[in-house]
């Protein structure tokens, strides 16, 4: 069960001095029981206490750290079963099979599209994080696997799945540096593999028939002193992984058991029978519920595109709505003849907008100013989208020397704002756009067309 404020506050040495910055113990107290606070702000608290509370009011999943640098990534620290009742924290990460079966230009092909699906959506790094590499049966080919992988320079996190210890001994020489997964230790080698991790602290990566089996696999090496664990019932059904996955979820944070709090790993590639949109079915559904990485045999932009955008959208805080960067931005090979419409910053409203652009093939500026992640009405309503910010960011975007056109759209929403932008915006003519954004390839071409007839 869960500590209260004020169990935290008997097992806190007194003191008025403030130094946690609140006024009082308790109110420290009350805050850390909350999780709004971590225990070690108090700066008198013993070692042997702190190392106690520490526990006892850490999240009921553990967060597990893999890879290092600017590869390192979280997995777990969740506190929530459902995104809308907080918020989720750390994002699934998606791994990309690989085998000591399979041949060096299949290697070689796999790396390429890991590579090549690389990209930025809305600030952020879109990619595979993780190559998966499966020990089958020949021990040198899967060491030249794991060379061939390491020696690519595709900026992995490194996944040995093995349940041999004389293999992965030999295999983590390679790659301990950069805090691989382990992932392979049952109930007949766990004292083995522990063995091999425990002294570098890498994530180990527990595998079971059932939960029941899971579970005393847990507790056994739990009581190994060791707790960087990653969890996995491998079943050849989707309906009973997936009963598994949502278990091992709901028994840490409903039951608040921690035997079972730790993130899953959830090989979709064996789910699916070689079928490729199969696979990005269940990739999307362990997405959701509740992968932390989700195991895919291969990728490319057909898989990854919804892929990637479904984990953002899932794990972005809900009450923080995404945001463009404000910018102005090219769109069907804009030019120096091409007008310029307008549109706010969040991310569903611009994406919306610029997809119906594209759609219309006409090259044209998509103007991005800061409207603090609002839609086009909300934003106008607060006063963060009006003549005066409109103008002051075409002003000072430098859209002027990028164009020669001094057509400016605004969004039909918004049209009160024409004559405002006109007495802000002299030698620039206003149009008042569509007000939904399925007119506007309609409109754009109309533009066009009144422009070359012009």
């Amino acid at each position: 069960m869960a500590l209260t404020g004020l169990d935290i506050f008997k097992l806190t040495p007194k003191s008025n001095c403030k130094d946690c910055g609140f006024p009082t113990c308790l109110a420290f107290c009350m805050k850390v029981a909350a999780g709004a606070v971590e225990i070690g702000k108090c700066p008198h608290m013993s070692a042997e206490a702190l190392e106690k509370l520490s526990e006892a009011t850490a999240p009921p999943m553990k967060a597990i750290k893999i890879g290092t640098g600017d590869n390192e990534y979280t997995l777990g620290g969740e506190t929530v079963l459902f995104r809308h009742e907080k918020t989720f924290v750390s994002r699934n990460r998606f791994a990309v099979a690989f085998n000591d079966a399979m041949t060096a230009e299949e290697v070689d092909a796999k790396l390429a599209n890991i590579k090549k699906v690389n990209y930025v959506r809305i600030g952020e790094e879109m990619k595979v994080e993780i190559a998966a590499l499966k020990y089958t049966a020949n021990k040198d080919n899967y060491i030249n696997l794991v060379k061939k992988v390491k020696d690519s320079d595709a900026q992995l996190v490194y996944m040995l799945v093995c349940e041999d210890a004389d293999v992965l001994k030999e295999a983590l020489e390679l790659v301990k540096d950069e805090k691989p997964v382990v992932y392979g230790a049952t109930k007949d080698n766990y004292e083995a593999m522990v063995n091999l991790v425990k002294d570098a602290k890498l994530p180990l990566g527990l595998k079971a028939a059932n939960l029941d089996e899971l579970y005393d696999l847990v507790d056994k090496v739990q009581a190994l002193d060791y707790k960087e664990l990653l969890l996995a019932v491998e079943d050849p059904s989707v309906k009973e992984t997936f009963k598994n996955v949502v278990q091992i979820r709901r028994t840490a944070l409903k039951e608040q058991d921690r035997k079972f709090g730790y993130p899953s790993v959830v090989f979709a590639n064996d789910l699916t029978g070689g079928d490729k949109y199969m696979e990005v079915a269940l990739a999307s559904l362990f997405t959701l519920k509740y992968g932390s990485i989700v195991v895919l045999d291969d990728i490319d932009y057909a898989r990854a595109l919804p892929l990637f955008a479904l984990r953002q959208n899932v794990y972005t805080d809900p009450q923080r709505p995404m945001r463009v960067e404000p910018d102005c931005y090219s769109i069907n090979g804009a030019d120096d003849n091409s007008p310029v419409l307008i549109t706010v910053d969040f991310a569903l409203t611009y994406f919306i907008a610029a997809g119906e652009i594209e759609r219309s093939k006409v090259p044209v500026w998509l103007a991005v100013p800061d409207a603090g992640g609002y839609s086009v009405l909300t934003a106008w309503a607060a006063g963060k989208f009006g003549a005066d910010n409109i103008s002051k960011f075409i002003k000072n975007s430098g859209i002027a020397d990028k164009t020669k056109s001094r057509k400016l759209v605004i969004p039909g929403l918004v049209a009160v704002l024409k004559g405002e932008l006109e007495d802000e915006l002299p030698g620039w003519e206003i149009v008042v756009g569509p007000e939904e954004a399925m007119h506007i390839p309609k409109f754009l071409k109309q533009l066009a067309s009144e422009d070359a007839t012009a």
